[in-house]
């Protein structure tokens, strides 16, 4: 009798060659460096970009935004250069969503300066009148908890030691507190000032949208 005879046998046989099948087509290749490409381009998170990344996470703003640029003419055009695997090296989770809601924002760094976003966020409708998003001002009046920030940072391997992480912090603080700052009365207009001489929730976010898509930016305009 042959083992098409045997339909136990030939169950669990046909499920260990299934099981190997997958074990070698599927997570030993994600085991493997080419699978995870990095660049030398594409930088870490620094400790408020991060910080911001998880509040963008907290808030579900990954629901209406995508972060991802298909390959395809017409997003070329509108967003920038499309999305390279690389750029994705230092996001855990990845958050290249399914829904455009709202536009996409994996090239949104630098396109408009940090005092556009704080109109913005303080209420996307007087940017665009048709806008959906609801208003976050109330970001600006939380004061940023910045007490995980090493632990985070340590658990994600970036790689910054306990002492930069505070340097981070420290510098973006000076950056956005400074009476030259360019976006200065933009931040004034939407923080209250007891909160002005700290960083915010706000701060933080705006940080991270800020980040999105400036290295590839970067790497082109040195080409």
């Amino acid at each position: 009798m042959g083992i098409y005879s045997k339909p136990l046998v030939f169950a669990v046989l046909s499920a260990v060659v299934i099981l190997v099948g997958t074990v070698v087509t599927v997570f030993i290749p994600m085991l493997m460096p080419s699978m995870h490409p990095v660049s030398d381009y594409v930088k870490p998170y620094t400790a408020v970009e991060l910080e911001g990344r998880d509040i963008y996470i907290r808030e579900g703003c990954n629901s209406c935004h995508t972060q991802t640029v298909r390959p395809l003419r017409t997003e070329v055009l509108r967003y920038g250069e499309y999305s390279k695997p690389e750029e994705f090296a230092y996001d855990r989770p990845f958050l290249w969503g399914s829904r455009r809601t709202g536009p996409d924002l994996n090239r949104l760094g630098g396109k408009y300066p940090d005092s556009w976003h704080y109109k913005h966020m303080e209420s996307p409708q007087s940017m665009f009148e048709k806008s959906n998003m609801p208003p976050y001002g109330w970001m600006a009046e939380k004061r940023l908890d910045t007490r995980y920030s090493v632990k985070k940072i340590a658990v994600l391997g970036y790689g910054y030691t306990e002492d930069e992480v505070a340097a981070q912090i420290a510098d973006y603080k000076a950056r956005v507190t400074d009476p030259s700052y360019s976006s200065k009365a933009a931040r004034d207009a939407v923080t209250p000032e007891a909160l002005r001489g700290e960083l915010t929730e706000m701060d933080a976010i705006i940080a991270y949208m800020q980040k999105l898509g400036r290295d590839v930016k970067n790497l082109e305009a040195a080409k």
